[in-house]
């Protein structure tokens, strides 16, 4: 221990005097004297005070907006919820951590050591170490599984282990998690984050790093690939974007380098698992990280009715041509039986006593156990075994007597699907609220990684809390907070995290730098429409300040030449996002309503709508996407909540942060996306979506003959739209624009190879970007389109009435619907939903 607390008064003293008239330990105080290693946090505490500690508090809960971070679901679906992190990190002493690893990777080598026997000889069963009714009557041993192994000498690869400390200081577990664990992903963030609320502190304490960890994680992944004859394929399988713990999925592929995929992307095929590509083809899958609960892993042996799992998933696990990680049928090590036995497991298993405590668990299917705990319900902690059974962990001291009764009389009915277990006091741990600092109850999920048959946790791992000081109930879903966990390290092996994502792993080998990286077609499907959906917002947008301006101009001014244009811009505005006003106002206020419901209107055409629609596409592939992407999506999205825009507030601004931000999301891909495919199916959405948008906006807005003055106004409207009236007007200047105003600006606009916002110069960028998956058919359809637009005469298209026109552009938007259409067709075919026949061992996709 160190110096006491009054040593830094006021913030901590308050907290002192709380956890004074309160009970059990605490990680930063512990009798008013502060834990070794937290002088430097206390400093930063008591010089921040209260308003400055709700300062940060407010920085982190604006950088979890940033980086898009919920618990629960994908943002905007009904269960999405904001990840809740804490400012202030809780700290390990180095030598306190090296003694509790050191009991961590012996537990975790003894849960290896079950699982290998349970799906092998099952001898602990048969000598009667284990009852064999706790192994057979949980739902997380799949009988289909018997016999499959990973390659190499552990089989739980990624253990995570929960843990609280005790009334007498010492850490406990309290339960262990091996079927998909996650959390992982998190604890980087949260890592991140941390460091950017409390640079000073991050920057001045010796911190073991957390990047280590995960390239160990990358590198044993890569090692129980059953093929050596080339760098293995390694993907993420993830339930899909509304997965409550997506974020943790998509982040965590992001930081290893593999891809993160779908059902629909995997295939079986000779008993392999394959992932189809955008080009046709199949990439063999070595080893599958598994974040789909077992059960529905594979609807060929399991739920048949699964479409979140892989069909022959199992028997291509069982031949030996994938490895799965954790394996299927992992989740036996989470039944609370088991702990019942550790002891004597640990002594059958290693010989020894294990080194980490576990809180005391009785096993209802075991008459003396039953027998014994059943008096004592009203003190316990009940559990069903089976985590899926839809029962939630109740606390006996907390129920009545006939919600006691009735407990009593399930577990009579079905002894052997409960368990009775001691309650862990937990250690509580300061958290900032707005009165100043209160005590949480902390339980630490550490994440291990099996190498070399042995095992090396996280430092430190994710911190969960109670929801408040008096309850002991930890989760995530019911609104508790998460922790950064500090372990303090030598010098040699802290310093600052290493935050970007690294690329594939196979981009680390010789010769595989510039190995172009396939995608499945749902990625690739994605991307185009993120990008479709990126440049949609961003034309509307710029339309939009345009006819803002124009409205401002010409206000009180109806009837005049001015207002006429106006109205040829707005009515063009409103065919090309297809929104109309939705109110009764006449004139200039149903003008104004029409740009509010442009910007923030529910229709397909809108901006938020477009806005939101690309934060979807975006939460698909995260994973491929920077965190500097992040920060301008979520910031985005914050621009156009609807409920903050009030009638009477000027769109101008709102106009102008948009339009910034979607600029900025373009010159990141511009700029700082590697050449490959992701970048190539991005591209193209982007190209074709302008040009679409552009030859629409034509159509409503030059396709038609207008006074000199009106058709000046227009064309000028058009090209401010369009980031094109200085060119323009050099050109006119120069006496480069023959044909006058409006053939010059269809030029520039439909035919110009040099303007970037010219429909030719569109399809000429989404010939190079489709190299990158060629592809003949598509190749000749794009080329047919260029043809048209160099074939038309826009001399003889613009005199007259413009019939021509009208008629030349029409077919131009229907090419370029076809040749979408067609990008689609050839490169995003999704696989039909899937039937198991179980009779005859077939799948049919």
């Amino acid at each position: 221990m160190s110096q006491p607390a009054d040593a830094s008064p006021g913030v901590i003293d308050a907290y002192a005097h709380l956890l004074q008239a309160g009970s059990g330990g605490d990680e930063f105080l512990v009798d008013a004297n502060l834990r070794d290693g937290n002088e430097a946090l206390a400093q930063r505490v008591d010089a921040l005070g209260v308003n400055g500690l709700r300062a940060r508090r407010a920085t982190v809960r604006r950088a979890i907006e940033d980086d898009g971070i919920t618990y629960g679901g994908a943002p905007g679906s009904t269960r999405a919820g904001r990840w809740r992190l804490d400012p202030l990190p809780t700290i390990l002493a180095g030598s306190e951590w090296q003694r509790l690893e050191a009991g961590l990777a012996e537990r975790a080598q003894l849960l290896d050591e079950i699982l290998t026997d349970l799906y092998t000889d099952q001898r602990l069963i048969a000598t009667g170490v284990i009852p064999a009714e706790a192994i057979l009557g949980h739902r997380g041993f799949i009988h289909q599984a018997v016999g499959t192994r990973v390659p190499g000498p552990n089989q739980l690869i990624l253990p995570s282990i929960d843990l609280g400390r005790d009334s007498d200081g010492e850490w406990t577990v309290i339960g262990d998690r091996s079927q998909a664990p996650s959390g992982a992903g998190y604890a980087m963030a949260d890592r991140r984050i941390i460091a950017r609320a409390m640079p000073a502190l991050y920057r001045d304490t010796p911190i073991a790093r957390l990047r280590g960890f995960f390239d160990d994680m990358r590198f044993a992944l890569m090692d129980v690939s059953p093929h050596h004859d080339r760098s293995p394929r390694v993907v993420l399988l993830s339930p899909g974007p509304d997965s409550e713990t997506a974020f943790d999925q998509a982040f965590l592929a992001a930081l290893l380098g593999f891809p993160l995929v779908q059902s629909e992307d995997l295939s079986t095929r000779d008993g392999r698992i394959w992932m189809r590509t955008t080009t046709g083809e199949y990439e063999r899958v070595d080893v599958i990280l598994r974040r789909v609960d077992a059960g529905w892993s594979d609807p060929l042996e399991l739920r048949s009715g699964s479409r979140l799992g892989v069909p022959g998933l199992i028997e291509a696990n069982r031949r030996g041509h994938v490895a799965v990680v954790n394996p299927v049928g992992a989740g036996i090590l989470e039944n609370p039986a088991l702990l019942a036995y550790l002891p004597q497991l640990a002594r059958a298993v290693l010989g020894t006593s294990p080194r980490l405590p576990t809180a005391r668990t009785w096993w209802c299917g075991d008459a003396q156990h039953r027998r014994e705990a059943l008096p004592l319900l009203d003190k316990l902690v009940i559990k069903a075994i089976s985590r899926d059974s839809g029962f939630v962990t109740r606390f006996g001291w907390e129920l009545s007597q006939d919600e006691l009764s009735d407990l009593r009389a399930r577990i009579e009915a079905q002894p052997w699907a409960w368990a009775l277990q001691d309650p862990v006091s937990l250690s509580t741990v300061p958290v900032v609220t707005n009165d100043g600092l209160m005590p949480r109850r902390l339980v630490l999920r550490a994440f291990g990684v099996a190498r070399d048959g042995s095992y090396r946790f996280m430092p430190g791992g994710l911190g969960r809390l109670s929801t408040d000081s008096s309850s002991r109930m930890v989760s995530n879903a019911l609104g508790g907070q998460a922790k950064d966990i500090w372990v303090l390290a030598a010098d040699e092996t802290a310093g600052p995290e290493l935050f970007t994502p690294i690329g594939n792993a196979t981009a680390q080998l010789p010769g595989l730098a510039a190995a172009e990286v396939a995608v499945a077609p749902r990625v690739a499907d994605d991307l185009f429409w993120l990008g479709r959906y990126a440049e949609r917002a961003e034309a509307a947008t710029r339309m939009s300040i345009v006819a803002d301006d124009l409205l401002a101009d010409t206000m009180g001014r109806t009837g005049s030449l001015g207002s006429a244009a106006t109205r040829v811009f707005l009515d063009a505005l409103s065919a090309v996002t297809t929104v109309r006003a939705t109110g009764s106002h006449e004139g200039a206020r149903n003008d104004q309503e029409l740009l509010r419901t442009v910007l923030v209107g529910p229709g397909s055409g809108s901006i938020s709508y477009a806005v939101r629609h690309l934060i979807r596409s975006s939460l698909a592939v995260r994973e491929l996407l920077s965190s500097d992407t992040w920060l301008i999506v979520s910031r985005l999205s914050r621009v156009i909540e609807p409920e903050e825009l009030s009638e009477e507030q000027p769109l101008q601004p709102v106009l102008a942060q948009v339009l910034e931000s979607l600029i900025a999301v373009s010159g990141l891909g511009a700029e700082s996306m590697v050449r490959d495919q992701v970048w190539a199916y991005l591209e193209a959405g982007r190209r074709i979506e302008r040009a679409q948008h552009t030859v629409t906006m034509l159509s409503h807005t030059l396709a038609e003959e207008r006074s000199p003055v009106i058709e000046g106004q227009v064309i000028e409207a058009v090209l401010r739209a369009t980031d094109s009236v200085i060119t323009h007007r050099r050109r006119l200047s120069a006496g480069h624009s023959d044909g006058g105003p409006v053939q010059g600006a269809l030029a520039l606009l439909l035919s110009d190879r040099t303007n970037p916002r010219s429909v030719r110069y569109q399809l000429d960028q989404m010939v190079a970007a489709m190299s990158h998956a060629p592809n003949k058919e598509l190749d000749e359809r794009i080329a047919a389109v260029t043809t048209t637009i160099a074939t038309m005469d826009l001399e003889e298209l613009t005199s007259g009435k413009r019939a021509a026109l009208r008629t030349s552009l029409a077919q131009l938007g229907t090419e370029l619907h076809e040749l979408a259409a067609e990008i689609e067709r050839v490169h995003f075919v999704r696989r039909a939903n899937q039937m198991s026949l179980t009779g005859g061992g077939l799948v049919i996709s």
